[in-house]
């Protein structure tokens, strides 16, 4: 498998074009940078992850002072609109708050996004058949097994929350070859008589890559959550691996924990 590579520091989108502050009104000039920010979070146009430059670096954009940007950015941290990140800048919350997501059992993200009210959805970024020793040997196959290898951003209510490379066992699962896998992945691997029964997770601290910073709209990037999953069929073998990234901003997990 190839190594992760960590991106420099991206160009940040220009925003600050779409701003109009005015000095021939009575509104102070915090004032209506808060609002205009809330405009651009409200309709879209900032969605949720989005980074904006450090309050020293949009002052000197927009030439106000670092205090007229700061209370404004104050103003909409109360409004848990933005979340401080430091040197870094500050992220777009939007209007929806993070999410907790339970692992007390196995469930797939579709299943998932439904739990916590949001609205699944897929984009396949590459679908291919593929012979791969390194990961054979990850499911511990011959270096000539087949896999399907899925590659797809996962969203909920059209916010990207994460990135997933998957490869599924052909060998034992071969009619998801052809299936719709727009949708979940898992309902199909159970119609086709291959249920998951249990799975393996471990979860670790990333940086994402450029095209992953891409996908997720940050302009600098920010820890990420990489997720590896082994998922297991009712007979023991190793029907899925996948590595999954998403995002830290917006995504927690919560365990629940007995003696």
């Amino acid at each position: 498998m190839t190594p992760r590579k960590l991106p420099n520091v991206l160009a940040r989108p220009p925003f600050q074009d779409l701003l109009e502050l005015r000095n021939d009104t009575a509104k102070p000039l915090y004032q209506q940078l808060e609002d205009q920010l809330t405009q651009l979070i409200g309709d879209g146009t900032l969605p949720a992850g989005t980074t904006l430059p450090a309050e020293r670096q949009l002052a000197e954009r927009l030439a106000l002072s670092r205090s007229t940007v700061q209370r404004a950015y104050n103003a909409l941290r109360q409004r848990k609109l933005l979340s401080a990140q430091g040197r870094l800048g500050s992220i777009v919350q939007g209007p929806g708050s993070r999410l907790h997501s339970g692992m007390d059992r196995l469930k797939g993200f579709t299943e998932e996004m439904r739990d916590l009210g949001r609205v699944p959805s897929s984009r396949i970024l590459e679908r291919a058949v593929v012979i791969d020793g390194a990961i054979a040997q990850v499911f511990g196959l011959p270096a000539s097994a087949r896999f399907l290898k899925l590659v797809r951003v996962r969203s909920g209510d059209a916010i990207p929350l994460s990135r997933e490379v998957a490869w599924y066992n052909l060998e034992r699962a071969p009619a998801l070859e052809q299936a719709d896998l727009t949708g979940s992945v898992y309902a199909q691997l159970a119609a086709l008589g291959a249920p998951l029964a249990h799975c393996e997770q471990t979860i670790e601290a990333t940086a994402p890559t450029v095209d992953e910073c891409a996908i997720f709209g940050f302009a600098t990037p920010l820890p990420c959550l990489l997720i590896k999953r082994r998922s297991f069929g009712r007979d023991g073998d190793m029907l899925e691996y996948v590595e999954g990234l998403f995002r830290g901003d917006t995504y927690t997990y919560k365990l629940s924990l007995r003696i």
